[in-house]
């Protein structure tokens, strides 16, 4: 066993789904409050806009974040080992996604090349996709067993 071996954080499978699960609901909590915080409470039409922000919001989760969480929650079920890395929760595509989507959302934010009102809906938007995902990963965490012996 090296020194990388022996140092490397892990976990077991169930562990890092709800770790996983933290994370997206971080994520998503993180998004709403940002984009609720940064709404001109003052601009016309405010609930439309919030309405129209979980409707869009519920169409990125059904026709994309559903597949992407699942594809998660499936990876790391079937992961062979029983204690894989901490950070084995994604990919490594997933990391790099992730740090695009937070840079270029860093980038428009402080660029003001966005209009804030604009940002705002679209933080919204997306908040509510990665908050309903990370049911996925509690749900799969808290029945794990159960679905382990039915994948068998």
């Amino acid at each position: 066993m090296n020194l990388i071996q022996i140092l490397t954080p892990r976990i077991p499978r169930r562990g890092l789904l709800f770790v996983a699960a933290s994370l997206w609901t971080f994520a998503g909590s993180m998004l709403i409050y940002k984009g609720y915080l940064m709404l001109d409470k003052a601009a016309h039409m405010i609930l439309l806009r919030l309405l129209i922000s979980l409707v869009a919001g519920l169409v990125f989760y059904w026709f994309m974040f559903a597949k992407i969480s699942a594809q998660h929650t499936n990876r790391i079920m079937g992961l062979e080992k029983e204690r894989p890395c901490l950070f084995s929760f994604f990919n490594g595509r997933s990391y790099l996604l992730m740090l695009v989507m937070i840079s270029g959302g860093i980038f428009l934010r402080r660029s003001g090349l966005v209009p804030q009102n604009f940002l705002a809906s679209l933080y919204l938007t997306m908040g509510v996709p990665l908050s309903l995902s990370s049911v996925r990963f509690y749900h799969t965490g808290i029945f794990y067993h159960r679905i382990r012996s039915e994948k068998k």
